[in-house]
């Protein structure tokens, strides 16, 4: 995980032609920074004294505006960049910093970074990655599949036979992107995406076979790197008493919550002679559908209320 400037710059410095023009730091410097203050500061943006971003860049407009400053003004801005403690301060377009940047630099230790790439570009593609880099993560147990475009996570008890509806799945032409532990990522306030830890990529365990291979087995197609989590079905082997209690009109939809997201979840019963993987290709059919603005049980409820007040009696007619 990328929580230092240093790590930052060894990702992305060869791609974004970053370069330290002041020496490396030698103790990591963290990129959200230490303070409370900090934690409520964008990650990256152009030079901005009223909200300081943790990485201040200067191009060509800021270096423009500076120079329209007084002496007064100027060292006045300055001291105000430099006293927010920003993790670093980046010249695009290869600005070269002024003398009193590199004086402010060295007196409060503050890295100063350099780049060939325009401001705008650098801003863009270190705002997309710093928001998956440093994005909330958790892992949840249960195997992350993609059905018909979306996101499903299959979770349920253990031996409940998840690795078995996944692999049915696979074999109708879907795609897995995680087995056993899928890991989620919040990229956005309401996004969650899911992805698999290296070392089980490609892998999924199904009892009695063992490790399974599915790359190896099925082709390139059948797997994928990362996906939006957009459902979650809950494998329940329901008892007759706790299947009477589910609602037969709008089913056993409510709402799970991960990271501070709110993701639809589905209870779907577990019992010998359900084909399950149409059953769960049917709920993100159906899901697809709520999502577009229809449900079908409130339409079904609505066609009733309209056909029985069709079937109504007229009302007697009033005696003479």
């Amino acid at each position: 995980m990328i929580d230092d400037l240093q790590s930052l710059i060894a990702q992305t410095g060869p791609q974004l032609k970053l370069h330290w023009l002041t020496p490396e730091p030698e103790t990591p410097r963290p990129l959200r920074g230490e303070e409370p203050e900090h934690s409520r500061q964008s990650l990256i943006g152009s030079l901005n004294c009223i909200h300081p971003n943790r990485l201040q860049v200067i191009g060509h407009p800021e270096q423009a505006y500076l120079a329209t400053l007084g002496s007064t003004a100027f060292n006045e801005t300055i001291d105000k960049l430099f006293a927010d403690q920003p993790a670093a301060v980046i010249f695009s377009d290869d600005i070269p910093p002024d003398t009193a940047f590199r004086d402010y630099a060295e007196r409060t230790r503050t890295p100063l970074l350099g780049s060939s790439i325009g401001d705008q570009e650098l801003i863009n593609h270190l705002r997309y990655f710093l928001t998956h880099a440093l994005a909330e993560r958790k892992t949840v147990h249960g195997v992350f599949i993609e059905v018909l475009g979306m996101g499903v996570l299959l979770v349920g008890s253990p031996a409940v036979g998840k690795s078995e509806l996944a692999l049915d799945l696979i074999a109708r032409g879907h795609r897995i992107i995680a087995d056993d532990a899928p890991r989620f990522a919040r990229i956005a306030p309401e996004v969650l995406e899911g992805t698999c830890p290296e070392t089980l990529r490609d892998f999924l365990e199904v009892r009695g076979l063992g490790i399974l291979n599915i790359r190896a087995m099925f082709g390139e197609g059948a797997v994928l790197r990362n996906k939006t989590l957009n459902l979650i079905i809950d494998l329940q082997p329901l008892d007759q008493r706790q299947l009477e209690c589910i609602d037969r009109l709008s089913g056993s939809l409510t709402a799970a919550n991960i990271l501070g997201v709110v993701v639809p979840k589905v209870i779907m019963p577990v019992a010998p002679g359900r084909n399950l993987a149409i059953l769960v290709e049917a709920a993100v059919r159906h899901q697809i559908l709520r999502i577009r603005g229809y449900d079908a049980g409130v339409d079904f409820v609505d066609r009733q209320a309209r056909a029985i007040s069709l079937d109504r009696p007229d009302p007697p007619k009033p005696r003479r």
